[in-house]
């Protein structure tokens, strides 16, 4: 009797592939106060249990981005250190379609700091800025005043003079706010639309020595408020406010880009909390990006 020579299973493909993500960051970035490269090199790890990831440099973004199915942006500094790269990436990446998290539609620090002039002439809860001499008079008198550049990041470009030096630094490409005595800082986190955690600054001259806030229903609301505006369906994004002297919270930055998440910060419970979010939004986004 001739037996037929066994016939080697065919392996079995997945039903989808998993999906191929360009991870963005800069993990030699030298932030104040911060490791910007710990905080990515925790969060690959556990996105490796769902994605195929790759990390990259945000000046080699552009060139690498096609040959993934989406594109995280993270901790990659500010945009003014790389400002070619980053224009080329937007007009690359909207030219495509690639999907990227978060969405380019921000319109917070991602598009500059011009929003900070929208929601003062809304009347919104933010420290009052103007950007043309001739609005210098819509101010609160101050003794100090906070020059910041319109595309600005990270405190790079910002400086404080006194009153009588700010008209001659308006210049079209500068935010005047005056200098705010606040008693602290505290940041609000959200994963698409929903909050998960909020840290405050004790001490303002130690501004990334943060710990665990437990949030008024009056905080929540605040900050939420911005992020409704934002209209961002999907990605993480952080409201970054003060506590006046008058006891109500005023924005400082609405940060949509690549906010650092300080999850160092965090108990074990909680960083688990929002990973799951996190992991959560990712794959609505895939499937919807």
């Amino acid at each position: 009797m001739i037996v037929a020579p066994a016939v080697p299973e065919e392996p079995v493909m997945p039903s989808a592939a998993r999906p191929r993500v360009l991870y963005v960051t800069d993990l030699a970035y030298p932030a104040r106060g911060r490791r910007y490269c710990d905080e990515d090199i925790f969060l690959t790890s556990r996105l490796r249990e769902h994605l195929d990831l790759a990390l990259c440099h945000p000046r080699d973004a552009v060139t690498l981005l096609d040959g993934f199915d989406a594109v995280i942006v993270r901790n990659s500094g500010p945009v003014l250190g790389y400002q070619d790269a980053y224009d080329a990436f937007r007009e690359r990446a909207t030219a495509t379609g690639k999907p990227v998290y978060n969405p380019l539609t921000g319109r917070g620090d991602m598009a500059g700091k011009r929003y900070l002039l929208d929601l003062t002439a809304a009347g919104r809860p933010v420290i009052p800025t103007v950007g043309r001499p001739e609005e210098l008079h819509l101010l609160p008198d101050a003794e100090r005043y906070v020059v910041k550049p319109r595309l600005g990041a990270d405190s790079m470009g910002l400086r404080v003079v006194p009153a009588g030096e700010v008209s001659g630094l308006v210049d079209g490409d500068v935010l005047v706010q005056p200098y705010v005595d606040f008693s602290y800082e505290v940041s609000f986190y959200f994963v698409d639309h929903d909050f998960q955690y909020a840290l405050h600054a004790p001490h303002p001259e130690r501004r990334w020595q943060l710990v665990p806030y437990e949030p008024t229903p009056d905080d929540l609301d605040f900050a939420r408020g911005f992020i409704e505006w934002n209209t961002l369906d999907h990605g993480i994004q952080r409201v970054d406010a003060c506590r006046a002297p008058d006891g109500g919270l005023l924005l400082v930055e609405l940060e949509d880009l690549n906010p650092y998440l300080s999850l160092d910060a965090l108990d074990d419970q909680a960083r688990e909390a929002f990973l799951s979010a996190l992991t959560a939004s990712l794959r609505r986004f895939l499937r919807t990006g």
